[in-house]
């Protein structure tokens, strides 16, 4: 196929916003090249985070047996982690209308699995902003549903979802997460996060993506709660 929107068609999934489409496919590095260019897909990648969690929420609560809190915690977090993401943009053959730098090309971010997976999650947020759930669902329904049954890591553990569960326990407050640090190449960032309560910093995490950095200032903040 020669672009997303014959894609989109081969799915019968109806679009308007050509723009918002093509701000989805592209990364940072490319806008970094392109001056003419205004936005990347970060601000997409948002809002389709946003989406997948409600949309897997709510396919797990409606399996049948149910499944318990911790089960669906659990499994929507195997469900919607980075690698997972990425494999479903591979499944899908989207990579090829990611528009990358040419630093980021030539090392190798057309198949990285950060980059996969926010490619997946801001088409996923400007399908569901341009045509609403159920377009967006198409490509759910597409992916997702069937990963449902299959084997999973069992060492997947959501520590920002633990960590939230584990201050609200104790109050209605929530945690925010703030990135204070990036360092390296473009092609190769490291994130440095904090997360915070109010202005109290719980913990620090560092990785090679914002997700994972989060997930990392999570874990130590858990870790460090509950001894």
């Amino acid at each position: 196929m020669k672009d997303i929107f014959e894609w989109l068609d081969s799915r019968n999934i109806r679009y308007r916003d050509k723009e918002l489409l093509q701000e989805a496919l592209t990364h940072s590095s490319y806008v970094n090249e392109h001056k003419e260019i205004a936005h990347d897909n970060e601000r997409l990648e948002f809002m389709g985070d946003a989406v997948l969690q409600v949309w897997t929420s709510k396919k797990l609560f409606l399996l049948e047996p149910a499944l318990s809190e911790g089960q669906m915690t659990t499994l929507r977090a195997q469900l919607v982690c980075e690698e997972a993401l990425a494999e479903y943009n591979r499944a899908l053959g989207l990579a090829k209308f990611l528009r990358l730098g040419c630093g980021e090309e030539k090392t190798g971010g057309r198949d990285r699995d950060s980059v996969l997976a926010d490619m997946f999650e801001a088409l996923i947020g400007a399908v569901y902003l341009d045509s609403g759930i159920e377009c967006a669902a198409v490509i759910l329904e597409e992916v997702i549903t069937p990963a449902i049954t299959r084997p999973k890591n069992e060492k997947v553990i959501d520590y920002k979802t633990r960590l939230q569960e584990y201050i609200q326990s104790d109050s209605r407050k929530t945690v925010h997460y703030e990135v204070i640090h990036v360092q390296g190449p473009s092609n190769k960032p490291l994130f440095e996060v904090n997360v915070l309560l109010d202005d109290i910093v719980l913990g620090n995490g560092i990785g090679n993506s914002k997700k994972r950095a989060e997930q990392n200032a999570a874990k130590n903040a858990f870790e460090k709660m509950v001894k």
